[in-house]
């Protein structure tokens, strides 16, 4: 596993106070287990987030209602199961705040991102103003119009889902840090993660298939954020990729 070999060296490099992971793919390419919340876990990631592929196994939905350390999207409806932010404690005492959101743009449609993120933003502020965000969304447009939208209400904004790194991480005018999408952790030779071949046929005859996710050598997509810890603005940002040898 890519992230048990590479994120131990990268947390004393950086001196990483919290670790969060998107893991809504971790079983084997679709949805999240308990099995492989645990070894995510043990690996030394504090928090999992998801997104639209959380439900895909059965077993996350009693399963997230008994682990506060995973959460789904803010802005699915009112009795869904489990939470879309969590408030997690730092050694130091330090509170830290992450929240999962979910886009609408070629996606399921869910309640409003913009205005479910925003109210949830201002009942937070009165326990933290670290506040860290998932953005879970297919459309850069909607990534960088949420980003405009809640910048400087908020310290980072990184965007998953298209499973590819992008190159615009930077702070924006009020002082969140941004990136449109952080990318993946997962095999290199692969279409998102899955067998090349498999991928390619689907394109080339438009019939349905099982999918697998590829074999090889992996890479660890991610982005070190540094939070000034009083007034919770972003001071810098830095997108890595790493390999596993």
């Amino acid at each position: 596993m890519a992230v048990k070999t590479l994120l131990p060296n990268l947390v004393t490099r950086y001196k990483i106070d919290l670790v969060i992971a998107n893991g809504e793919n971790a079983a084997s390419g679709f949805g999240i287990t308990e099995k492989t919340a645990s070894e995510i876990f043990s690996a030394g990631v504090q928090i999992i987030t998801t997104g639209n592929h959380v439900w895909d196994k059965k077993e996350a939905v009693s399963y997230i209602t008994r682990e506060s350390r995973i959460i789904r999207p803010l802005n699915y409806p009112p009795g869904t199961p489990g939470s879309g932010s969590i408030l997690h404690t730092l050694p130091n005492g330090e509170k830290v705040a992450v929240l999962n959101v979910a886009g609408r743009v070629f996606m399921n449609t869910l309640d409003c991102p913009f205005r479910t993120t925003k109210v949830e933003v201002e009942r937070i502020r009165e326990f933290t103003n670290i506040i860290f965000i998932d953005l879970h969304a297919e459309a850069t447009s909607e990534k960088m119009a949420f980003g405009y939208y809640l910048d400087g209400a908020v310290s980072a904004i990184v965007g998953t889902h298209t499973h590819v790194q992008t190159a615009d991480e930077r702070i924006l005018p009020g002082g969140t840090a941004f990136i449109t999408d952080v990318g993946m952790t997962g095999p290199q030779e692969s279409v998102i993660g899955i067998e090349k071949e498999q991928i390619v046929d689907k394109f080339l005859d438009q019939m349905p298939r099982k999918y697998d996710v590829a074999d090889g050598k992996a890479i660890m997509s991610a982005v070190v954020v540094e939070i000034d810890d009083k007034s919770g603005k972003a001071g810098a940002i830095q997108r890595i990729q790493l390999t596993n040898p």
